[in-house]
């Protein structure tokens, strides 16, 4: 809702999920280069934001909000046409008939470069945030088309709850799954390339000799455990065939799995392409241990849970 007066500056803002995958599996390379995949994303709560301000001068600018929870002073992100965030406001302001000048603020909170979706959810805010600054009236389904052209992530980051993804990740089908799964999510004070762990796969494969299918569906087991928010069920069918190329790329991460497993979490997985690992907690209380387990050891390390929904508006105020 709109609040304010005058003819000040219109400012909305909007929030958008991280992803963890809980089961990803990953086809062999595509004639266009990408991998066909079959995933099940859970949007969990821990969320980027986008500051959305009409400006006079024409154009698109970018900064990081010093609300942020990373160190944005160590954080190697473009603050030009390559963020994705901005990538978002230009496709928006191509299907809208009054664009203007826009300024987008973005509080960081998801691991950059950590197989956590930050940048897509950046793009979910940013396309949500122009759609209503700039009044677009482009429905969730219109977004979600438009999402699609930024990455395979960013629709889910709009849809966020619980997804499988299929193609390279963009086809996506809601898992109707309400029942909460709990989380801890180990950060890395480094990051992986998304691609760079992917040519590591495919190294990996040819050199053992490994012909990949294409996946075209994800297991029956994976989506029954999350939609019934059964954490021991789920424990025992995590997959993600990235795991062992994002060990390879920093072999560290095979200690911070292990420890999970030895300290009370019942299971543990690299995130997407890493480096961020994911320990499954039994419930809230055992994931609050375990961060505070972690965080006595001088890991920095997060609580979180899931499923939480997608993009959403925070704000649409006049300044």
């Amino acid at each position: 809702m709109r609040s304010g007066s005058g003819s000040g500056r219109r400012s909305v803002r909007a929030k958008a999920p991280g992803k963890v995958n809980v089961s990803l599996r990953v086809g062999p390379p595509r004639p266009d280069g990408y991998h066909s995949v079959a995933s099940v994303y859970l949007a969990v709560s821990l969320f980027e934001e986008v500051r959305a301000t009409a400006t006079e001068a024409p154009g698109i600018t970018v900064s990081l909000s010093p609300e942020s929870t990373l160190d944005i002073d160590e954080l190697e992100i473009p603050l030009d046409e390559r963020n994705l965030a901005v990538r978002a406001a230009a496709l928006m302001a191509e299907v809208s008939e009054r664009p203007t000048g826009v300024h987008l603020e973005i509080t960081k909170r998801v691991p950059v470069a950590g197989g956590m979706g930050g940048g897509s959810a950046d793009a979910a805010a940013a396309l949500l945030a122009c759609n209503a600054l700039w009044d677009g009236g482009l429905s969730r389904d219109e977004l979600a088309h438009l999402a699609a052209e930024l990455g395979a992530d960013v629709p889910f980051a709009l849809l966020g709850g619980a997804a499988v993804g299929l193609g390279v990740g963009d086809r996506l089908s809601p898992a109707l799954a309400t029942e909460r799964l709990d989380w801890v999510l180990v950060l890395a004070d480094f990051g992986l390339s998304t691609p760079a762990v992917f040519r590591e796969l495919d190294r990996l494969r040819a050199a053992e000799g490994i012909e990949a299918e294409e996946p075209t569906d994800v297991e029956a087991g994976v989506l029954s455990a999350v939609r019934a928010g059964d954490a021991h069920a789920l424990s025992h069918v995590l997959l993600n065939d990235l795991q062992r190329a994002a060990v390879s790329l920093a072999p560290d991460l095979r200690d911070t799995l292990g420890w999970g497993d030895s300290h009370g979490a019942l299971a543990s997985l690299v995130s997407g392409s890493g480096p961020t690992v994911a320990l499954l907690a039994e419930d809230a209380d055992s994931a609050a241990e375990l961060a505070d387990a972690l965080a006595h050891r001088g890991v920095e390390a997060l609580a979180v849970h899931g499923p939480v929904p997608g993009a959403r508006i925070l704000s649409d105020t006049l300044l």
